[in-house]
Parts: structure tokens; sequence; C-alpha cells
């Protein structure tokens, strides 16, 4: 069985977990969590700080990325670009500046508090060409060739079926389109006790897999990946996910791929 389809999980388990720590995240960005959030993480991680100063600060707060893919994007004006898992909004908004009045930027979500805030920021800033629905990445709500771009930060790890997410991605992508993305990968395979353990999931631990097994995963329906980078400048803030950091090479990454 691949890496990237693990035994025995729980899905519905993970679900509830997910759901529960991103409610959360919607709800108390200044809470406790294993991950660091908000503005000062952005712009560590390369986010333009006068880009920043154009989004709804709430947005900002809740950021919970694990790395800088813009530069990668190239997102150009007039474009439609869909975010997976976008949360309180952030970088749908980021998206949105890039595409201009002229493009079009949707965000899917799966949890309703990250749903009403992006939309509560959306209408506050006047984000015209933006809009969130609710939907889930593994069978995405659109048509297929929908989009120029799609886009993802720290999400497609907590999918226990990722070769389904990028099938979907590359279905609703047109032609020539590209997915750029940062997300957690691994350099050792983890073993059975760590990927079937629900906890570990939402803690963006148990769903990280072997970059190369990652990187696979998104060309076999029919991406090229060229271009992947480690992101050195983010860093887990629990003792947890340091451990798996240090005992099995957990890490950020950012890579975009085009389509054949």
């Amino acid at each position: 069985m691949s890496e990237t389809n693990p035994p025995r999980l729980d899905t519905d388990e993970l679900e509830q977990k997910v759901t529960a720590v991103y409610q959360d995240v919607a709800r108390s960005p200044d809470g406790d969590f294993h991950f660091e959030m908000g503005r000062d993480l952005a712009e560590r991680l390369g986010y333009d700080p006068s880009v920043l100063d154009r989004i709804p600060a709430g947005a900002i707060d809740s950021f919970a990325g694990v790395g800088y893919h813009f530069d990668l994007a190239d997102l150009e004006p007039g474009e439609r670009v869909l975010d997976l898992g976008s949360g309180s909004g952030m970088d749908v908004f980021v998206a949105a500046i890039h595409v201009g009045d002229e493009g079009a930027v949707v965000g899917i979500d799966m949890t309703d508090d990250q749903l009403e805030n992006g939309r509560k920021y959306r209408d506050h800033g006047e984000f015209d060409n933006v809009s969130f629905e609710k939907g889930y990445i593994e069978d995405l709500p659109f048509e297929d060739e929908s989009f120029d771009a799609v886009i993802s930060n720290g999400v497609i790890n907590l999918s226990a079926e990722k070769g389904r997410v990028f099938e979907e991605v590359r279905r609703v992508l047109a032609p020539g389109g590209r997915l750029a993305l940062s997300d957690i990968t691994s350099e050792e395979q983890m073993p059975d006790s760590i990927k079937t353990n629900a906890d570990l999931w939402a803690a963006c631990i148990g769903g990280a897999v072997q970059v190369d097994d990652y990187a696979d995963a998104i060309e076999t329906p029919g991406f090229d990946v060229i271009d992947l980078r480690e992101n050195d400048r983010y860093e887990f803030t629990s003792d947890r996910a340091k451990s798996a950091c240090q005992t099995y090479g957990v890490k950020s990454i950012s890579l975009v791929a085009r389509t054949r």
C-alpha cells in the first residue's frame, strides 16, 4: 500500500480531530497550539509586509501556514485561483491582490467557523473578487478546468487520500495550469503507530509522507514538479512535533507543479 494512503486510519475520527483543531484556530487564534500563527510567522516565511497591510488583520491573526509559495505560483492579473483549505482567508486575500479585480479567487474549507471568518473579512475588506465555499479537498465541487492555479498551505498533509486530492486538482485546472503549495513532509517513513493515530494527523505529523512519495503523488495524475525547496524558517512549537522533526525529519516544503 502506498505511503500516501496509510493503513487502518479512522478517517471519521481524523475529520473530527482536524475540524476541532481548526475550529479552535478560527475562534481563538491566540490559543496554545503545536504551531505558530499570525503576522510574525507570515513575514518570517516570506510574505511581503506591504501586501499584508492590505489584508484584514483578523485573517492574518488566524494564519497557520507552513511556508511561502506565491513567488512560485506567479499569479497574473485576471487569473482564476482556488485555495485548498483556505481557513480564515489570508492566502485567499493575498491571491486576490495578485489577480486583481478582473481575476477571481475561491477558498474551500470544511470548517464552518473558518468559512464564517473568511466571509466576514471579505465583506469588511471589500474583496469583491473573493468567495468561500464549503467542501472537501478530496471531492472538489467545481467543474473541470475551472481554474488557472491552485494553491494550498499546510493542508494536504491532513488528508488521508492525498492521491485523490491531486487527481481533483488536476481535474479542475485548465490546460497549462499550475499547483503551488507549502506542506509538511518527512525524510523517513514513519511507523504505523504514528500513521494511524488521528491525534498525530491533526497535529500535522501523522500525515507527513516522505518528500519523494509526495512528489510522486503529485506527478501521477499528470503534473511535472518544476521546483521544490525546503522552508528552513518554519518551526513546530510543541515537544511532540519537535521530537518528530528530530526522529523522522519532519519538515516544511514549498513547490510548484504544472500540468502536462
